[in-house]
């Protein structure tokens, strides 16, 4: 027996590090993105990009969803709740709420509420899921925000007067950060009873009937410029976007989420940023700054520190 207990506690520790790594993993695929937005958006607006974009995952979806389809009838009236606070919430309305927020308001105050995501997760992962922070918790979140903001700013001031934070793109860019928070705190509680190939699945096919109504509001014309080659070249970066960091990193995400608590997963999808700032280096030509330089490395320090912390916290003792 001894044996056995000592061989476990070696493995749960690894199998918690590894969930960690993977929401990093999945949240570092959402950085690709541009490279495939770009192209669509010379044809499409925001809101169709991700209609057509959850029509591509339903069809990939939907074969999951029906090989794990018993589950549903387990679903109760408040994991009903929380798989609309995901799709909707999560999938679709923060996503429009922020890029409303960009387009209508100061840019540099809106990216610095958004980095507020952390601290809506954290105080309803406590409050929902009476998650205990471990010890030098705090310290580590400082150093992985401050890391963002040197990502996003340098060491700049993002703002040059408080009217900035006081209006209605604020608070669209404090709702899509709650939103985001949310639902990140909603996917840890439904993996506490459904797969995470089923909670996949119904985060992008519940999205799709809302997306369908807020597109058809918004009533901008289907056009595609150019000829068969150029449509080709839209369906095939429409694919790509879909699948990367759509579905894959959405795997990744709730896969490492099982076994993550939803206080340490939400300092994970920092990882985003990071790979942001990679991606404009190496594909759009972006000098990479001495302070995005630091701000990388802080963050990955919080995260490898992180990853240490959990393990700690829950592996047997």
């Amino acid at each position: 027996m001894s044996n056995v207990s000592a061989s476990s506690s070696v493995v749960r520790p690894a199998r918690l590090r590894s969930g960690f790594w993977l929401v990093v993993m999945g949240a570092a695929l959402w950085g690709v993105d541009p490279l495939f937005r770009i192209i669509l958006l010379k044809s499409l607006t925001s809101l169709q990009i991700v209609l057509l974009e959850h029509i591509v995952l339903f069809v990939a979806a939907f074969p999951v969803l029906w090989r794990h389809r018993a589950e549903l009838k387990a679903i109760r009236f408040r994991q009903a709740g929380a798989l609309l606070i995901v799709s909707w919430g999560g999938s679709a309305v923060a996503t429009i709420l922020f890029t409303m927020a960009l387009s209508s308001g100061d840019l540099n105050a809106v990216l610095l509420l958004q980095k507020l995501q952390p601290l809506f997760a954290i105080g309803l992962a406590a409050l929902l899921l009476k998650e205990r922070l471990p010890k030098h918790f705090a310290p580590l979140m400082i150093v992985a925000l401050a890391g963002t903001y040197l990502l996003t700013f340098g060491w700049s001031i993002p703002f040059g007067h408080v009217n900035n934070f006081i209006s209605i793109s604020s608070v669209m860019a404090l709702g899509a950060a709650a939103l985001w928070g949310g639902s990140t705190v909603m996917g840890r509680y439904l993996l506490g009873s459904m797969k995470y190939e089923t909670v996949t699945s119904l985060r992008f096919i519940l999205a799709l009937p809302l997306l369908f109504v807020v597109t058809a509001f918004e009533r901008a014309p289907w056009q595609f410029q150019g000829g068969l080659g150029a449509t080709s070249a839209v369906a095939i970066n429409l694919l790509l976007q879909a699948l990367l960091p759509g579905l894959l990193s959405m795997l990744l995400y709730y896969k490492g989420l099982s076994t993550t608590k939803a206080s340490f997963a939400t300092l994970a999808e920092l990882s985003f940023p990071m790979t942001g700032v990679v991606i404009n280096w190496v594909v759009f030509n972006q000098l990479v700054t001495l302070p995005q330089i630091i701000g990388f490395a802080l963050i990955w320090t919080a995260l490898f520190f992180i990853s240490n912390q959990q393990s700690r916290q829950q592996s047997p003792g």
